[in-house]
């Protein structure tokens, strides 16, 4: 009987959202921000809500979003993007790490984006 129960649910998890690329490059000074991160936190009117993307920086400032549990790229829609507090400290710049702070706003299209470049001023 436990086993009619486990396959009668399964499959019924949540679907994972369309996702298309979100890549650039974080520079500061003209200079890459590296061993620290990048989110993305919808904004308001972005029908996904559930997750903040984000991944690691690279050692060039490179990075490629990924929205966990699902892989690479995001939901097509508007996003801010911030740092992680560690990385905003480190260049001084400790609003980068904040929604409310950050002047970082994507508008990620459905084809994606593609090397955008984060520039903290």
């Amino acid at each position: 009987m436990a086993t009619a129960a486990v396959l009668s649910f399964s499959g019924c998890g949540p679907q994972a959202p369309p996702l298309v690329e979100c890549s650039g490059r974080v520079q500061f000074g003209g200079k890459p921000i590296t061993a620290g991160s990048i989110y993305l936190h919808p904004a308001k009117g972005n029908s996904f809500v559930d997750d903040t993307p984000g991944c690691l920086l690279q050692l060039d400032g490179s990075f490629v979003i990924r929205t966990f549990p699902w892989g690479p790229g995001v939901p097509p829609g508007k996003y801010v993007a911030t740092l992680d507090p560690r990385s905003a400290e480190r260049v001084g710049k400790p609003e980068y790490a904040t929604v409310t702070g950050s002047p970082w706003k994507l508008d990620v299209p459905e084809t994606g984006l593609k090397e955008k470049l984060l520039t903290v001023e």
